[in-house]
């Protein structure tokens, strides 16, 4: 049985997760906390295997709960946000100190879809309640070892480095500041799909401008991509590279019925087959295989695919997955992925 404590303010919200979580007979709720200073007693003394955390709540509010947590009593943190500006920009701050994930609500409790956020929160419970068994100290899940540089390709950038495109997901938000921060200014841009509903992408490229001093941006159709910047893909449609003129890339927003994630790294990488530039690959943390077969297209015009090493991802399903087919240059740690990028790219 998974053990569940719910932390929200709104005692109709504590109804409804308890609801939506029971139906499941494998979950059980176990504690309800009305604040954020509740929410870290009972955590310590009723050591769930996974807590539900709102973000915004009077006397203490997720973000500050969700560093007392992870500090007394690590556990994996689900933040509920609200649709909002400043659901989003606390949420990334949320992620960024040691929460897990997060899903979704509307504004208004009246428009709660509880059957579609219920399967879904159900399925994220499910997820990190069974890694939780696998962390030796939270914050990182320990894998295998870096594999031998026998199996892989080796592959380096031929000619400069144009654009750089990254697919990433869970984890992503406290991933990339490292990345960037160790990287430094290219001389190129760099287009990340990270997934995300359409309202965080805005507050991630925000926050990550602020952590890192780089030009990052949320992407708008028909932006010209210039060197230095660093492009996020706009959550709830995909990003594809286009070249109207040779050398000049500009990002255009098409969303693709065939992708059933959005922004779809598979989608961004395909879009940079054909450029006249060199292109560099990056796929980082996040459950699934997205970015996996566009890799695949992207290595068949020798393209390296930088890949983050499984053992300090929270999900290792993309960086595997790209592992497993053979098309990896590099699995490297988040530091030495910046390094690599500024050597062939600054």
């Amino acid at each position: 049985m998974i053990k569940v404590l719910i932390v929200d303010d709104s005692a109709f919200m504590r109804i409804a997760m308890r609801r939506m979580i029971e139906c499941h007979t494998d979950i059980q709720v176990i504690g309800e906390a009305k604040n954020g200073a509740v929410g870290v007693q009972m955590a310590i003394e009723l050591r769930p295997d996974v807590i539900t955390m709102d973000v915004e709540m009077p006397e203490m509010d997720g973000l500050a709960a969700t560093r007392e947590i992870m500090a007394a009593a690590p556990c994996p943190i689900i933040m509920v946000s609200s649709l909002t500006e400043r659901g989003a920009a606390t949420t990334i701050k949320a992620l960024e100190l040691g929460a897990v994930d997060f899903i979704p609500k509307k504004s208004s409790f009246v428009q709660l879809d509880i059957v579609q956020i219920g399967d879904e929160l159900a399925g994220k419970i499910r997820l990190w309640a069974n890694q939780k068994k696998n962390i030796a100290s939270f914050g990182g899940i320990k894998r295998s070892p870096s594999l031998p540089s026998s199996a892989l390709n080796n592959f380096s950038p031929v000619g400069k480095v144009g654009l750089v495109v990254v697919g990433v997901s869970t984890g992503g938000p406290a991933a990339m500041p490292k990345v960037l921060s160790s990287m430094g200014r290219l001389n190129c841009p760099m287009v990340i799909a990270q997934h995300m509903p359409a309202v965080f992408t805005k507050g991630f490229a925000d926050h990550m401008r602020a952590e890192t001093g780089l030009n990052v941006v949320e992407g708008v159709d028909g932006m010209p991509l210039e060197p230095g910047m660093v492009v996020i893909a706009p959550g709830g449609t995909d990003s594809v590279v286009r070249e109207p003129f040779p050398g000049r890339l500009t990002l255009f927003l098409k969303l693709n019925d065939a992708a059933n994630i959005h922004p779809n790294a598979d989608v961004l990488f395909r879009s940079a087959f054909s450029l006249s530039v060199g292109v560099v690959a990056v796929v980082m943390t996040g459950m699934g295989s997205d970015g996996t077969e566009g890799a695949k297209m992207l290595h068949k015009r020798n393209v390296p695919i930088l890949v983050q090493n499984p053992d300090c991802c929270v999900v290792d399903g993309m960086t595997g997955s790209v592992i497993a087919a053979g098309i990896a240059s590099a699995v490297l740690q988040l530091d030495e992925l910046g390094r690599r990028l500024c050597k062939w790219c600054a």
